[in-house]
């Protein structure tokens, strides 16, 4: 056998002995999600005697899931929006006039992909402004965490559109934002979809952020719902179990649906063409 068939196929096997590892979990909540309460207490990975459907009905009924539910796809489709498109205005000023202050900028914002939060001063900006446990505040916090990476992203793609398309609006008589919103935005969307989905994903499974500002249980998204949860049904495994599978469901729907797209963005920008 070739060497780099045997390469092959040692690299699928242990993809696939990660992706099992890793669906382990993912398992264990969806079949103790459909047991009685007697049978999840163990959180065994047996499949249950009598399906428990009714398990999701108690959950989304006391846990309150529909105003959760609500608040997260507020907080994440709003903090994307507004995120991803103030970074890609961002990305597009610092690609096409690459200055040293503008390098200095770039480099200082993609800082935020790994420099940690600090709560303390965060707290403070919050209370000063008046946005503490508010709805929009939320968004706006999101929206501004989102914006490192969706910079680190989109920066390397706008290099790949050629500048003669900016000179080409110019002549015509496009002012500066029309010539973004017109001509470059469009042909972002590969990147866009991409910076958007990830983000879109870290929102909605976000916990931190909504624990320190949001006060008010009508507020909280899908995470804190299923923290609250959790603490008044933890003897309850089979409920915590469903609650858990009504959470994650919309982040694994949105991801096999938009998985192509994630690809296709993080290599598009890579080759120059």
């Amino acid at each position: 056998m070739p060497l780099r068939r045997v390469q092959t196929v040692i690299n699928h096997t242990l993809a696939a002995v990660v992706s099992l590892i890793m669906f382990i979990p993912v398992y264990l909540v969806i079949v103790n999600s459909l047991k009685t309460k007697a049978e999840a207490s163990a959180m065994g990975a047996g499949l249950p005697t009598l399906l428990q459907w009714e398990n999701f009905a108690t959950v989304i009924e006391r846990g309150k899931l529909v105003t959760a539910f609500g608040n997260s796809v507020l907080y994440a489709v709003g903090a994307t929006l507004i995120g991803t498109t103030v970074a890609a205005l961002a990305a597009y000023v610092l690609s096409r006039n690459r200055t040293r202050f503008n390098r200095f900028v770039y480099f200082f914002l993609i800082m935020g992909i790994a420099m940690p939060t600090n709560f303390v001063t965060l707290m403070k900006v919050m209370q000063m402004t008046h946005l503490i446990n508010t709805q929009l505040g939320i968004i706006l916090l999101y929206a501004a965490s989102s914006i490192p990476f969706s910079v680190f992203l989109i920066y390397a793609f706008i290099g790949t559109i050629p500048r003669e398309l900016d000179e080409a609006a110019i002549i015509d008589g496009c002012n500066p934002f029309r010539l973004f919103f017109s001509v470059i935005y469009p042909l972002l969307t590969p990147v866009l979809v991409t910076a958007g989905v990830l983000n879109l994903l870290g929102i909605w499974n976000e916990f931190l952020l909504p624990l320190y500002y949001l006060n008010s249980s009508a507020y909280w998204p899908m995470t804190l719902a299923v923290y609250n949860f959790f603490g008044q049904f933890q003897a309850d495994w089979s409920l915590v179990s469903a609650d858990i599978v009504l959470t994650i469901l919309p982040v694994i729907v949105i991801y096999l649906f938009a998985q192509r797209f994630i690809l296709a963005g993080m290599t598009a920008g890579s080759v120059k063409g």
